[in-house]
């Protein structure tokens, strides 16, 4: 084959690879299930076909992925709804993970003949929650909303503490005489520091999206990816955990007053779902299906010590001292879905020449695809069950939604008016809007209406209003909103 037509074929490939696989999450939204199966699935069927077995590259770009992953998971959570469940969360994201690992790991060197030091290493990989599992399962149920952030919160925060057991474990595997107390200062170290990067490098790429004038609104989206990466790097050349300090700077970045959120925020969702089909279909490329017929019931036995045992006793052990009924606390071990990470994490065993690094990885692949085939089709039936469904779903708060206008330094504001802003009862010539503050439409029971000066604005009322940046503090001050 000549190489035009080998590159056209390639192409031609992986496009209908890429619809393919958004075709398949129509299957996984209906039956409940992580599309990453599907994605997977895909993967290791053109396996037979295709012979790759680059986890370096795999490695590469699953790192990548999830740092759009988390990155878009953080800019879409509201830090005030997280705000109540940070407590939980937090001792789930570290005290839970460090449990699992442990019960998973003294199984492990049981069941699968090895170390003690090696079963942890595989407890450890398998010790986190996948947020992009976890964010694709939760959307399809009504869960109540104290449970939904609290799950939400733990898969975008347990990933570093993940890697960190991961990373130290492999160290200890390859360097006995390492010092305990030294691995624990260097978590503090790594968390802190990981946080403090976040923190400054999301202030900073707000500062710089609200006052960069681009003349096309679409760079502002890969503006915004770009202090991602660099924050993930700048994180990691320190010392730092990466993955914790892209989620914290898009929790700053998400829950700002920000320029051309809608743009950014439709490219991040649209660019994490692309990133995880080419990730999952990567891994599973790279796992061949015949080495897995090996350890069928190893890996079973493993996942289901997993799901009932390991899982329940960090939640329950994390969640003592808080109000969480029973009935919460069984559902939120129920739904600690696995997927990417564990097995991104799995190639680093591989590609440090650990001695058993290959069945590590296999057996971790069949953990995390028994775990979500399992949980991600039962959790809509549980919540259910456990008659832990909201009556009413929330609705996504609408304030401050900016559109962007091209080269116009101008922005339209979309503002919900609730019950106790002083504008209601007002006609908008009351308000005294300066001539560069405008009322553009509003939107009362899905009727359009023009305003006018003597409209009057009701509770409920959906305002569109188009100001300049400089005049947005201005106007929010005008309507009530400062």
């Amino acid at each position: 084959m000549s190489l035009p037509s080998f590159v056209d074929s390639m192409i031609l490939l992986c496009g209908a690879l890429l619809l393919t696989s958004v075709l398949t999450t129509k299957f996984s939204s209906r039956f409940g299930m992580p599309a990453l199966v599907l994605f997977i699935a895909i993967g290791m069927i053109l396996s037979r076909f295709i012979y790759y077995d680059n986890a370096e590259l795999t490695q590469l770009v699953g790192i990548f992925a999830l740092i759009v992953i988390l990155f878009q998971g953080g800019m879409q959570t509201d830090f005030k709804e997280i705000k109540p469940v940070l407590g939980p969360a937090v001792s789930l994201a570290t005290i839970g993970v460090l449990l699992t690992t442990v019960v998973v790991g003294v199984c492990a060197a049981f069941i699968l003949d090895i170390s003690l030091k090696e079963g942890l290493l595989i407890g450890a990989i398998v010790g986190s929650t996948d947020a992009a599992a976890v964010f694709s399962v939760l959307g399809g149920t009504n869960l109540k909303r104290r449970i939904r952030m609290t799950l939400e919160a733990e898969s975008g925060s347990n990933d570093p503490m993940a890697v960190f057991l991961t990373v130290s474990l492999i160290e200890w595997i390859e360097r006995p005489e390492m010092n305990l107390l030294g691995l624990i200062f260097s978590f503090v170290m790594e968390m802190g520091l990981g946080l403090v990067v976040g923190v400054l490098l999301g202030m900073l790429a707000v500062y710089v999206i609200n006052r960069i004038n681009f003349d096309s609104s679409g760079l502002y989206p890969v503006t915004a990816l770009g202090f991602a990466v660099m924050t993930y790097a700048s994180a990691a050349w320190l010392g730092a955990s990466g993955l914790l300090a892209v989620y914290v700077m898009a929790l700053l970045l998400g829950n700002a007053e920000l320029t051309y959120r809608k743009t950014i925020q439709a490219f991040n969702q649209g660019f994490a779902w692309m990133m995880q089909i080419v990730m999952f279909v990567l891994l599973g490329l790279l796992v061949f299906p015949n080495e897995l017929s090996g350890i069928v019931w190893e890996g079973l036995l493993l996942s289901l010590i997993l799901i009932f045992i390991a899982r329940p006793i960090g939640v329950f052990a994390s969640l003592l001292f808080t109000k969480f009924a029973v009935r919460e606390k069984i559902l939120i071990s129920w739904a600690g879905l696995r997927g990417a990470v564990p097995i991104v994490l799995a190639t680093y065993p591989v590609l440090a020449g650990v001695q058993q690094g290959e069945l590590f990885f296999n057996v971790v692949f069949f953990v995390v695809l028994t775990s979500a085939v399992i949980q991600g089709t039962t959790i809509s039936p549980l919540t259910q069950k456990l008659s832990l469904v909201e009556r009413d779903k929330a609705k996504a708060p609408s304030l401050l939604e900016l559109m962007a206008l091209g080269k116009a330094d101008s922005e339209i504001n979309h503002i919900v008016v609730d019950g106790e802003m002083p504008i209601i009862g007002k006609e908008i010539q009351e308000l005294g809007l300066p001539d560069d503050i405008l009322f553009t439409a509003i939107i009362r029971q899905k009727r359009i209406i023009t305003p006018k000066g003597n409209t009057v604005i009701e509770a409920g009322d959906t305002l569109y209003v188009m100001n300049s940046k400089q005049k947005r503090k201005e106007m929010k001050a005008i309507l009530g909103l400062s």
